[in-house]
C-alpha cells in the first residue's frame, strides 16, 4: 500500500536541519533515466534464460555478449555489466532500491506502464492516467518539478535543463513551453564550441532505426557540454537505446548499452568531484520510466498487460547519502516520489505547489536508519 500517514510518509532528511537551509551551500541534482531497464539486469546482470532464447544458431556460450558478461553468480554478472555502478558509486557513495529479493520494492503508480506516463510521473510527482495515456507528442497539462524549481529558485532557463534522445521530451518536461532548456530527439544543439556544432549536425546524418529518436551518444555529449559550460542546478539526461534495442529483440545491444552507460557514469562522476561548483554539493539519481516483462516470452515488451513492467529501481548517490550498496527491508517506494525528492534536495517544497504529489523518499532510504513499515 502507499503511505498515507505522517508516520510512514517521512520526508527525505538532508544533513543540515531545515532551518539552516539558507546557509547551506548551493545544491545540484543530476537525474539520469535509462528507458525500460528491467530490475533483472540491474540486480542480476545478464539474464541467462533471455540470453539463450535470442540465440538462433550455435551456443549462447559462444556469443560475444556471453563471453563479456557471463558469470555464475548474479552479483558477479551485474558487476561485469556495470562495474563502476556497483564497485564504486554504490559501494562508496550511494545506494539502490528495487531489489525485491531483499525486501525492497519500487513501482510506478500509473496504470499504463509505458514511457510518457512514466516520465510524466517522474516529472510531476503524480500519475495522471486519464490525461496522459499515450506516447503522442502532446504538451504535458501539469506543471513539472523542473519548472517549479526554476521559478522558485529564480534561475535562468539554461540552469534547469533536459537533454533526451526521444523527441517527446520536448512535450513531457514542460507545461509551459520555453520555461526551461530542452533539447530532445533530432534537434540542433547551439553551443559556442565549433566541435559541438559539427557534432550537432552529424546527428542528422547518423540516423537511428527508430523514428523520433537520436543516438544516446549525441544526447550524452550535448548534456555534458551544457553541464560544463552553463553549470545547471538541475539537469535531466534521458537515454533511450536500452528500450529501443529491447523492443527489437537485440539483447546483446541492451547489455552493451548498459555497459557503455556505466563507463559514461564513471567519467561524469569523476568530473563532478573535480568541478568547484559541483564537488560535494551534487546528488546523482539514476532510474527508469518503467520495467518490462519477466520471462523469455515478454522481456521485450511492456504495458499494462505485461507483468513486471510496473517494477522499477532507483540509485541515488551524493554527499547527503550515507547508506551504501543495496537497501534492504524498506516500505514500498513509488515513482511519484522522485519529483518531491528532487525538490527537497534543491531546497524547494514541491508538495506546497503540487499537493497530490508523492512524498519525498524517506530518510531511511538514504541513511542507515530503520524504516517504519
Amino acid at each position: 500500500m502507499r503511505w498515507t500517514t505522517a508516520a510512514t510518509a517521512l520526508a527525505f532528511v538532508a544533513i543540515l536541519p531545515a532551518g539552516h537551509a539558507a546557509q547551506a551551500p548551493r545544491s545540484n541534482v543530476v537525474l539520469i533515466t535509462l528507458d525500460g531497464v528491467r530490475v533483472q539486469e540491474m540486480f542480476g546482470g545478464l539474464d541467462e534464460a533471455v540470453a539463450r532464447s535470442v540465440v538462433k544458431d550455435g551456443r549462447a556460450e559462444d556469443t560475444p555478449a556471453w563471453r563479456r558478461f557471463w558469470a555464475a553468480a548474479p552479483d558477479a554478472r551485474r558487476r561485469k555489466l556495470m562495474p563502476f555502478l556497483w564497485d564504486t558509486l554504490l559501494a562508496r557513495h550511494g545506494t539502490i532500491v528495487g531489489n525485491q529479493a531483499l525486501g525492497s520494492v519500487m513501482r510506478v503508480t500509473n496504470t499504463h506502464w509505458f514511457s510518457y506516463p512514466g516520465y510524466a510521473e517522474i516529472a510531476t510527482g503524480a500519475a495522471h492516467d486519464a490525461e496522459i495515456d499515450s506516447n503522442d507528442n502532446r504538451r504535458n497539462p501539469f506543471p513539472t518539478v523542473l519548472e517549479i524549481v526554476r521559478r522558485e529558485l529564480g534561475l535562468e532557463p539554461r540552469h534547469v535543463a533536459t537533454f533526451a534522445s526521444w523527441e517527446t521530451f520536448r512535450w513531457i518536461v514542460e507545461h509551459e513551453e520555453g520555461a526551461t532548456t530542452v533539447n530532445a530527439g533530432l534537434q540542433r544543439y547551439v553551443h559556442p564550441d565549433h566541435d559541438l556544432q559539427v557534432l550537432s549536425e552529424w546527428q542528422f546524418e547518423a540516423r537511428t532505426p527508430w523514428d523520433g529518436t537520436r543516438h544516446d551518444a549525441y544526447t550524452w555529449r550535448f548534456a555534458r557540454a551544457h553541464l560544463q559550460t552553463y553549470h545547471p542546478r538541475l539537469l535531466w539526461i534521458a537515454l533511450d537505446e536500452t528500450d529501443d534495442w529491447a523492443h527489437d529483440g537485440r539483447y546483446d545491444r541492451v547489455l552493451d548499452t548498459l555497459s557503455r552507460v556505466d563507463a559514461a557514469l564513471s567519467d561524469l562522476w569523476t568530473w563532478l568531484q573535480q568541478d568547484p561548483e559541483y564537488k560535494g554539493t551534487t546528488t546523482l539519481i539514476l532510474t527508469t520510466d518503467h520495467g518490462r516483462g519477466r520471462t523469455v516470452e515478454d522481456w521485450r515488451n511492456h504495458g499494462k498487460d505485461v507483468q513486471g513492467a510496473q517494477d522499477i529501481w532507483l540509485a541515488i548517490a551524493g554527499q547527503d547519502v550515507t547508506r551504501r550498496g543495496e537497501a534492504q527491508n524498506l516500505p514500498p517506494l513509488y515513482q511519484n516520489q522522485i519529483a518531491a525528492t528532487i525538490g527537497r534536495l534543491l531546497g524547494v517544497d514541491f508538495g506546497k505547489f503540487v499537493p497530490d504529489a508523492g512524498q519525498a523518499l524517506p530518510a531511511c532510504v538514504v541513511h542507515e536508519t530503520a524504516c517504519a513499515m
